[in-house]
């Protein structure tokens, strides 16, 4: 198993319009990205095969490339169907074809995977409660200067918020916490138990009450972190991450906030929104301090029992890194106590 073997988000299915073409970046390798003759997603290495100029610096008409240089026009398969230079002398050939990769559209997402012969055949993870009755999903999107690994372990860390997001999602006040941590078929699943308060400026419209909070936290290989809060009815949210590797130090994360408030989802859109961007924002910008240390003095983490999440998450992306498959790591369950 190779991160090439997954399925990745390049871009909404809203900004993929006919005759655009987006230029995106994924594991190093340039893209461009297009809507075939038949309203397909199309994805191509972004070089021309000619002079190795870019393509998505090139015009889309009707579902065909046209590279921006000398002209040439690949169709949605990435063959040349047109040299401008030889005229209608021109004769396609199979050796005059751009690298293509497989894509698909799901729950508003274009995907690709650049595997040429993936191991195996799977969907893309599904987005929680994506359009389904009662539930709003708000969506926004982020680049980080730092890896996926530091990205997903941020998204699915508790111990940061009380200095990171203080006063916004929690403050110093200690709470003590219990939480189970299992690494099991390539996730991780995090369940926490006596978190009753400290939300921060959501406590009094989400848990007025001060009931007991149903938190969980969950990591599916190799890229995706998922955090669940429930507060009883109409207080459910879902706050899923998809963290993308652009190049070794770039990562664009789409982060899907689902949340069924009841008669409130409508009027709580513009507050979630710019909540949510906030305090990742503030996670931008402390990962990015992060990135640089690391740059500098490469990674060497001390852990405490609270960073367990951390350790099956680098275990999981270790074994893909060296080939291997993450769902033969053995199954591990331990009980953590910590403070936040």
């Amino acid at each position: 198993m190779q991160f090439e073997d997954f399925w990745y988000i390049v871009a909404l299915s809203d900004q993929l319009q006919p005759n655009t073409v987006l230029a995106r970046s994924l594991l190093g390798e340039w893209l461009a990205i297009f809507r075939g003759e038949d309203g397909q997603a199309v994805a191509l290495r972004d070089r021309c095969l000619h002079r190795s100029s870019r393509l998505s610096a090139g015009n889309v008409c009707n579902g065909a490339l046209q590279c921006s240089y000398h002209g040439w026009i690949y169709n949605q398969k990435g063959n040349v169907i047109a040299v401008p230079s030889e005229g209608d002398s021109f004769k396609p050939s199979q050796h005059h074809r751009a690298k293509c990769y497989a894509t698909k559209e799901q729950d508003g997402y274009v995907y690709i995977r650049l595997a040429d012969h993936p191991q195996e055949d799977f969907n893309p993870f599904p987005m929680p409660h994506y359009q389904e009755p009662g539930w709003e999903t708000v969506r926004v999107i982020n680049r980080f200067q730092n890896n996926v690994t530091n990205c997903v372990e941020n998204f699915i860390d508790i111990p940061h918020t009380a200095f990171v997001h203080p006063g916004v999602f929690r403050n110093s006040r200690q709470q003590k916490l219990e939480m189970t941590v299992e690494r099991e078929n390539g996730s991780v699943l995090v369940n926490y138990s006596n978190e009753t308060s400290n939300l921060g400026w959501y406590s009094r419209f989400l848990n007025r009450q001060g009931a007991e909070i149903k938190h969980s936290d969950r990591f599916y290989m190799p890229n995706i972190s998922c955090v669940e809060y429930n507060m009883g009815d109409n207080r459910h949210l879902f706050i899923t991450s998809q963290s993308i590797p652009e190049t070794e130090n770039s990562t664009l994360v789409y982060t899907d906030v689902t949340y069924n408030y009841g008669i409130w989802n409508k009027v709580a859109r513009p507050f979630v929104r710019w909540t949510a961007q906030h305090i990742i924002q503030q996670d931008v910008k402390i990962l990015g301090i992060q990135g640089e240390a690391i740059a500098k003095y490469g990674t060497k983490f001390y852990n405490t029992p609270a960073d367990r999440i951390h350790v099956f998450v680098e275990s999981i992306r270790d074994a893909i890194a060296s080939g291997k498959d993450p769902r033969q790591l053995p199954n591990q369950s331990v009980k953590v106590t910590f403070f936040v």
